[in-house]
């Protein structure tokens, strides 16, 4: 009987639970064990929701508080020294310090470092370790989940972040390697499965997503090591689970290692299989990834039983298991609840739950159980309906598209020569300061949203409301001293939602939520069709706030890479066409920005280095389509009009040639959490346009003060020019409350002044 099984679930809960338990703990409104009772019976719902989807064998140790990296380095016990009081005393606090930082009278506990994880927009915080780390069990997290499920009469597998991945995206604080490491931390990862195994666990989940990735010969040598000391020892059979590409050169690493299964990701390389069915000893399982675990069309179930088919005629009586390509967390959690969508759009689409019931279907189909494959024809009838659809194509947009020329995509003179320009245009001093975009949307702004939308609130009155909104933003920054304003974005619900919303192509979900970091939730667009605008998205508002000011405001649009990565994307044609075509289409909006009399505009792009593949073989095309995309939103504006964008938690030293190419007058970047070292990169490269490097964290709830601004701004000085440097917040301020958001402000433009003095005493 083949096996149906599962990598991950979403841990937020259908309607996200976890969020509102999160911050209802964080704002002191509930208690530790009030979060804790939310997150046992959202695991309970989810081991029971897989069962009842025809999931064999579902994950443990799959949820999470915050974040299962996080997860990894709290339970053995990578905890960094400032941590270690906290810790001992009131590890759940520790734990939420390391996330999110930690402001309190006699405590000032900055929080971990934050970056994606791997080409997804799932943030994942950065352990910090050193020469001569030791490591401990520290609690029982896996140990305790797989008795909860246990309890309830199911069986699970417990999941852990393999030791090598954990290890490769780890950092040193003191330039050492971390997989230096590894002896150290072997025998704590056999202690846990060994404590699994005397538990019952029959199999234990290790990812690896790192075999997708370039490996040196002593990562590879790390891998040998590792899974050769973890079978010197009492454990549960182990599942290495890769996904996000193909092994290729590390599939015979992979297949070498002694293992008793191996999971491979075949949705986003179908073309591995033959290689893996010839390297793959006999007797393993084989775990197929056959549904798309990062997208929510329906599959195509024919093309996935030929694979099943073909994998099942060359492992003969082989264990055989039926998997999404991997973990379900980045995706909604049940179809079902979206009760709005219109029936055609719906019947295209599958949440997490409808995926594990299409492996339930393929799974019964490969079985030869009666009517199991009849009951395929849904799928084949709506992804037919699909592709004759009359909303996916629009023939004004292909004929635009053919029509696009080099000249489309490049500003008419170099930075050097614009830059004069628009210094005295916008009349700006030495670090000049600003913002991200968004500024707080408190509690009055999201019922505010939410009753206009119910039809509560008229249109009238929430615009007038938006209107007293805008004007009390502009106004603050002018007595904070800010040099160049936003208006804050108050009538915008995500930064990419909003845009999406508003372009033709693109369709929404009541509930479609998935992570992207502790509790922060997005409800990504659904691309459908062609991308196109119909009309104006963001003038109205930015011109509305120009007018009240003499200081300079800028326009605020989200780049074409960004929109792309964040949403939903059509699988019918090559992500770059779809790229280009909301290019254009935020083209339009940009010249149009220009002519209201906006003479800053930052198109926001935090996703291009998200977007770049796994592989090194294939970043250039990606990179080449990504920078050109950009350049076509950005380079239909004249010379003064300068360009600004913003990337947030990512690094740069492998794509800074390409971040240059990209040709903004402006670059904001997120480097307040590692302490300005991500200039290192722009500073070798000699970055010849401006960047404004963040000095103030905002996805933690700790307010900087001046004195730790400065010295974040004397760093920044020390490996870049001052007529090149820019001064903002790390990422916009929509999270925080307007106390805080003040406090932190106050004391940026209190640090540029302090900078700006001793540039004139120099």
């Amino acid at each position: 009987m083949t096996i149906v099984t599962n990598l991950g679930f979403p841990r937020i809960g259908a309607r996200r639970e976890l969020k509102r338990a999160l911050e209802s703990y964080w704002h002191g409104e509930s208690d530790a064990a009030q979060l804790q009772a939310t997150a046992a019976e959202l695991r309970v719902r989810h081991w029971k929701l897989q069962r009842e989807a025809g999931v064999d064998l579902p994950p443990s140790n799959d949820f999470s508080l915050y974040d299962h990296v996080l997860d990894t380095a709290f339970l053995f016990d990578a905890i960094p020294e400032r941590y270690r009081t906290l810790a001992v005393c009131a590890p759940l606090a520790a734990y939420f310090a390391m996330a999110r930082g930690l402001q309190r009278p006699g405590i000032d506990l900055h929080a971990l470092e934050m970056t994606k994880w791997f080409d997804t927009n799932y943030h994942y915080l950065v352990p910090e370790l050193q020469a001569g780390q030791r490591f401990a069990l520290r609690g029982d997290k896996p140990l305790a989940e797989y008795r909860e499920a246990k309890a309830l009469g199911i069986e699970t597998r417990p999941v852990l972040l393999g030791p090598v991945s954990f290890l490769r995206l780890s950092k040193t604080t003191d330039g050492s390697d971390p997989l230096d490491l590894l002896g150290t931390l072997l025998p704590v990862y056999a202690q846990l499965l060994e404590a699994l195994k005397a538990e019952g666990a029959r199999w234990v989940q290790l990812d690896e997503p790192v075999l997708v990735q370039d490996l040196d010969d002593a990562a590879r040598a790390a891998f040998r090591q590792a899974y050769a000391r973890l079978a010197d020892g009492p454990h549960p059979d182990i599942l290495l689970a890769t996904y996000f590409g193909a092994l290729d050169d590390n599939l015979a690493l992979a297949a070498s290692l002694p293992v008793q299964g191996l999971h491979v990701d075949l949705v986003r390389a179908p073309e591995q299989l033959d290689a893996v069915l010839r390297a793959l000893p006999a007797g393993r399982v084989l775990s197929l990834g056959l549904v798309d675990g990062r997208n929510i069309w329906r599959n195509p179930l024919d093309n996935a039983l030929i694979l099943a088919r073909y994998a099942r005629g060359h492992r003969g009586d082989d264990p055989l298991w039926l998997a999404p390509s991997c973990s379900l967390l980045h995706c909604p959690v049940d179809l079902a609840l979206e009760k709005k969508l219109d029936a055609e759009l719906r019947g295209w689409l599958a949440f997490s739950r409808q995926k594990l019931e299409e492996l339930r279907l393929l799974a019964d189909a490969l079985d030869g159980r009666a009517g199991a494959e009849a009951a395929l024809a849904p799928a084949r009838e709506a992804a037919d309906a699909r592709r004759r659809s009359s909303r996916v194509h629009n023939a004004a947009v292909k004929a635009r598209m053919a029509a696009l020329t080099a000249a489309d995509t490049a500003r008419a003179t170099p930075h050097a020569r614009r830059l004069p320009l628009q210094t005295a245009a916008l009349r700006l001093p030495a670090f000049p300061t600003t913002t991200i975009g968004s500024f707080p949307q408190t509690r009055e702004v999201r019922e505010a949203r939410a009753r206009n939308k119910s039809g509560r609130l008229s249109d009238a009155d929430y615009d007038a409301f938006l209107a007293v909104q805008t004007e009390q933003c502009v106004r603050v920054q002018e007595q904070i001293g800010l040099d160049v304003l936003v208006h804050g974005e108050f009538e915008r619900n995500d930064m990419v939602e909003y845009f999406g919303e508003q372009l033709d192509g693109f369709a929404f979900t009541g509930n479609g939520w998935v992570q992207s970091y502790g509790s922060r939730c997005v409800k990504p667009p659904v691309i459908y069709g062609d991308a196109s605008r119909p009309a104006p998205m963001t003038v109205r508002w930015s011109r509305y706030a120009q007018s009240l000011t003499q200081r300079p405001m800028k326009g605020m649009l989200t780049g074409p890479v960004t929109m792309l990565q964040w949403s939903f994307v059509r699988d019918d044609q090559e992500r770059a066409q779809t790229c280009r075509q909301i290019a254009l289409a935020l083209r339009d909006e940009v010249t149009d920005l220009e002519a209201a009399g906006i003479a800053a505009i930052q198109i926001d792009e935090p996703a291009l280095r998200e977007g770049l593949p796994l592989r090194n073989a294939q970043r250039q095309r990606y990179l080449e389509w990504a920078v050109e995309a950009f350049r076509i939103a950005a380079s239909g504006v004249a010379d003064a009009t300068q360009i600004h964008t913003h990337m947030c938690y990512a690094q740069f030293n492998d794509i800074i040639d390409s971040v240059a190419a990209l040709d903004a007058d402006v670059i904001s970047i997120e480097t307040s959490r590692s302490r300005m070292e991500l200039l290192d990169a722009f500073a070798r490269f000699d970055y010849p346009n401006q960047v404004g490097p963040g000095v103030y964290d905002i996805h933690s709830p700790r307010v900087p003060d001046r004195t730790e601004m400065v010295e974040l701004l004397r760093r920044a000085s020390e490996v870049l020019p001052a007529e090149k440097l820019w001064v903002n917040p790390d990422c916009g301020l929509k999270t925080r409350a307007w106390p805080e958001t003040r406090a932190a402000l106050e004391a940026m433009v209190d640090a540029a002044q302090v900078l700006r003095a001793e540039l004139s005493a120099a």
